[in-house]
C-alpha cells in the first residue's frame, strides 16, 4: 500500500489558537472562513485513491457519544482515520457514567490514557465547556443539548459555498423545529456572520418571536419565503426535547410547514435544499424534493467529512502550540 502524502502538503494553519471547537457564536469571521478552506483542501483527499493524509498520526480521538447518532459520530470516526489518528468510541451506554461517574472523572480518566481529542455529544447544554475548562485535551462539540452543533452548521455553510459560490447576501430559510433546535442555533450565528439573510418559519410555539434579537426575521407559513429563498435548510421535529404541547398536529404541520412537491414547484431552479438528517419523509419534505435535483443533502453529508477533518486538524495544530 502507498503511503500518504506527505505532512508538507497539509494545509497551513497560522493564524488559528483554538484547541477546543465548542459552538460558532464565540468564531470570528476569519475563523470560520479558515475552517471552510481548510476543509475545501481536505475534501480532495477523498478522491485520492488512498484516502488518508498523516496529520493526526500518533494522536488518539475519543468519540463519547452520550446521546444516539449515526451521521455525526460515524463522520468524525472517518475523519480521524483518514487523519491517521487512532480512534475509540463510546457511548454513555457502555461507560461508567452508568455507574454513577461523574462526566468529569470519566473525561479526565479518558485524558490519563492520553486521549488527544475528545468528541463529545452531551444532553446537557454546555458541557463540552465545562470539559474543555478543565482539561487539556482538545474538545470537540459534537451537538450539547439544544444549544449548538458547530460541525453542522460549519458544513452546511460549506455546502452553501460551494455550490452557490457565496454566503453574503443570500436568502436562507430555516423551517421547523427552531426553540429545540442546536443545528438552527449554530446556522443562525454561522449565517448572520458571514452575511446571509436568515428568516425563521415554523408555529409559534417552536419558533417565538425572542429569536429576531439575533438578528433574523420570522415567518409563520412556508409559502412566504417560497419563491424568495436561496436555500431551505428544514429541520426535523425535536420530540425528545420537547413537551407534547409545543407541537401541532402532523397534519397542521404538514399544511402549513411541509415542503410539499406542489411546493416545490414554486422554487427557483437555483433554490438549494438541506436537511440536517435524520429525515422525516412526507412530514418536513417530500420525497420527490429529497431526491430531486436542487436536494444537497447528500452532499451536505459528503461535506461534513471533510469539514470535521479541518476541525480536526486545526484544534490539533493548536493543541500542540499550547502544550
Amino acid at each position: 500500500m502507498a503511503e500518504p502524502k506527505p505532512t508538507k502538503d497539509l494545509p497551513q494553519t497560522p493564524n488559528w489558537h483554538r484547541k477546543d471547537l465548542l459552538g460558532i457564536r464565540e468564531l470570528e469571521i476569519g475563523e470560520i472562513e479558515m475552517i471552510l478552506d481548510t476543509a475545501a483542501a481536505f475534501k480532495t483527499v477523498g478522491a485520492r485513491d488512498i484516502k488518508k493524509v498523516p496529520a493526526l498520526r500518533g494522536k488518539t480521538m475519543v468519540n463519547f457519544f452520550a446521546e444516539p447518532s449515526t451521521r455525526t459520530r460515524t463522520s468524525f470516526e472517518l475523519a480521524a482515520f483518514r487523519l491517521s489518528a487512532d480512534v475509540v468510541n463510546i457511548s454513555a451506554t457502555t461507560s461508567s457514567l452508568q455507574k454513577g461517574e461523574t462526566l468529569k472523572d470519566t473525561a479526565l480518566n479518558l485524558q490519563a490514557l492520553h486521549a488527544d481529542i475528545i468528541v463529545l455529544r452531551h444532553s446537557s447544554a454546555g458541557a463540552p465547556k465545562f470539559l474543555a475548562d478543565r482539561l487539556n485535551s482538545s474538545i470537540i462539540n459534537a451537538g450539547d443539548g439544544a444549544h449548538e452543533h458547530p460541525t453542522q452548521a460549519l458544513l452546511d455553510v460549506f455546502t452553501i459555498r460551494e455550490h452557490l459560490g457565496k454566503i453574503e447576501g443570500l436568502k436562507v430559510a430555516i423551517v421547523g423545529d427552531i426553540l429545540f433546535s442546536r443545528v438552527a442555533r449554530s446556522n443562525i450565528w454561522a449565517l448572520k456572520k458571514l452575511g446571509a439573510k436568515v428568516t425563521l418559519v415554523g408555529p409559534s410555539t417552536l419558533v417565538p418571536r425572542s429569536f429576531e434579537e439575533m438578528g433574523v426575521t420570522v415567518a409563520r407559513h412556508i409559502d412566504d419565503i417560497l419563491e424568495s429563498a436561496d436555500v431551505i435548510n428544514l429541520l426535523r421535529i425535536q420530540h425528545e426535547r420537547q413537551r407534547k404541547e409545543y407541537f401541532p398536529n402532523l397534519n397542521e404541520y404538514i399544511r402549513f410547514f411541509g415542503l410539499t412537491k406542489a411546493r416545490g414547484a414554486k422554487l427557483k431552479p437555483s433554490c438549494l435544499i438541506m436537511h440536517p438528517g435524520p429525515i422525516n419523509r412526507g412530514v418536513e419534505i417530500d420525497s420527490d424534493i429529497a431526491d430531486g435535483l436542487q436536494s444537497v443533502i447528500l452532499a451536505q453529508v459528503t461535506n461534513g467529512l471533510a469539514v470535521r477533518m479541518a476541525v480536526l486538524y486545526l484544534c490539533s495544530t493548536a493543541a500542540r502550540k499550547v502544550r
